[in-house]
């Protein structure tokens, strides 16, 4: 599995525990996408061994297991009508398909959590993947993550973003 930043350290907050549960949602995806894992069997072995357990000797955060659930599940559930929006967000010529695992993953949960989760302000969702991605990759694909987002998020919640 790819190397990943482990989540900040602090107190154990709502924000906290959903920042975790999004790391974690993406180390899944990413597990699913190249491994071709199960969805029970992602959500067993998460559960379980992951999310606010010990791993490999750093603690991780208690994530909220239910976030957890909903955007993997939800990813799952939408790939089908979430890849199309994420390709037409990229630039031309990169397909999703040729984007690396990670970045798919990134990708996927934000663009899901974007449409479905509107309990999340969008900012907040963007700044919270690019985040993630920078546990994973270096500052210019980010930057990217930051672009196909925002994109999507205008898509979505276009009156959000009117608001300066």
């Amino acid at each position: 599995m790819a190397e990943s930043k482990k989540p900040a350290k602090g107190p154990d907050r709502k924000a906290n525990r959903r920042g975790a549960a999004r790391l974690a949602a993406v180390q899944a995806l990413y597990q699913m996408d190249i491994g071709g894992a199960g969805l029970n069997d992602i959500f067993a072995e998460f559960e379980s061994h992951w999310l606010g357990n010990e791993v490999e000797g750093e603690k991780y955060l208690p994530a909220e297991a239910a976030f957890f659930r909903d955007v993997v599940s939800g990813v799952v559930r939408d790939q089908a009508k979430l890849d199309p929006l994420i390709d037409d967000a990229l630039s031309k010529g990169w397909p999703l398909k040729r984007i690396d695992a990670i970045l798919r993953a990134v990708l996927r949960a934000g663009s899901y959590e974007l449409e479905h989760r509107k309990d999340v302000p969008g900012r907040v969702v963007v700044s919270e993947y690019v985040d993630v991605a920078h546990a994973f990759v270096e500052k210019d694909e980010t930057g990217m993550v930051n672009a196909v987002l925002d994109q999507i998020a205008r898509q979505f919640r276009g009156d959000e973003f009117v608001r300066g």
